[in-house]
């Protein structure tokens, strides 16, 4: 599986990379290819290439503000969760998306 994503919080800071960090480290414990596009105050860190999202099987998006560039994620599986959640509840949220991606 791969898991793209884009992490940004209200403020832009620990949180944002806080929930990058969780993510992948979540997803690479499934064995998944994980990239995280940072999007926080010091600008998009670690963007994501058209290849990234054309191999993507999922995108999880957070959604305290709104992603720049979001369409460019149109067509694909997505997942919205909240900061917070992707910080501390990653584990739990690539086992709900494994759990889809197997139904689908």
């Amino acid at each position: 599986m791969k898991l793209i994503g884009v992490t940004s919080c209200p403020s832009g800071v620990a949180h944002t990379y806080m929930a990058a960090e969780a993510l992948e480290t979540a997803a690479k414990a499934k064995g998944w290819d994980v990239k995280i596009e940072t999007q926080g105050a010091i600008g998009i860190e670690n963007v994501l290439t058209a290849a990234d999202v054309e191999g993507a099987d999922v995108v999880v998006l957070t959604k305290d503000i709104a992603i720049k560039q979001e369409e460019r994620f149109n067509g694909k599986k997505i997942v919205r969760v909240t900061v917070a959640q992707a910080a501390k509840q990653a584990p739990e949220i690539i086992a709900k998306l494994e759990s889809m991606l197997a139904q689908a």
